[in-house]
């Protein structure tokens, strides 16, 4: 974990690794939760930034899909900056890359990644230089 502050401009980081197990996107929330609420590494300064329950439903979802599809274990990292931008990165060792599903009203999974679009001002997928994984990265804002 890590947070780190610079003169003028206050930025919170922190990165969590999850193991490949039905409890992660559950602990995910948890850290998260925390984040936000100052009571982790990066202190008072994140209260009320940015909305909680979108980046829970973001980071859920995001942490789900890796741990369900990717490979291995997966590295949540979090990043809040002075402009209230709450940056959510999700990696896995995985080549398959998130898809958008056709809507159903009969479904019962396969909406994760549209909700994350829907709630993120920017949503990317950059894989890694080996082409053996990627990172998923959402970023919310508070407006």
């Amino acid at each position: 974990m890590r947070a780190t502050g610079r003169t003028g401009r206050r930025t919170a980081r922190v990165e969590y690794h999850l193991p490949r197990q039905s409890c992660s996107p559950h602990r995910a929330r948890q850290l998260t939760r925390l984040f936000l609420s100052g009571c982790g590494p990066a202190g008072p300064g994140c209260r009320g930034r940015a909305d909680p329950g979108s980046a829970l439903l973001v980071v859920s979802e995001l942490v789900t899909n890796a741990t369900r599809y990717g490979q291995g274990s997966c590295r949540l990292r979090l990043s809040l900056d002075s402009r209230d931008r709450l940056v959510v990165e999700v990696h896995d060792r995985g080549p398959g890359r998130p898809q958008l599903a056709p809507y159903s009203t009969t479904a019962e999974s396969g909406r994760g990644i549209a909700l994350v679009q829907a709630l993120s001002r920017r949503l990317s997928v950059v894989r890694d230089s080996d082409g053996a994984g990627k990172t998923v990265r959402a970023v919310l804002t508070s407006d």
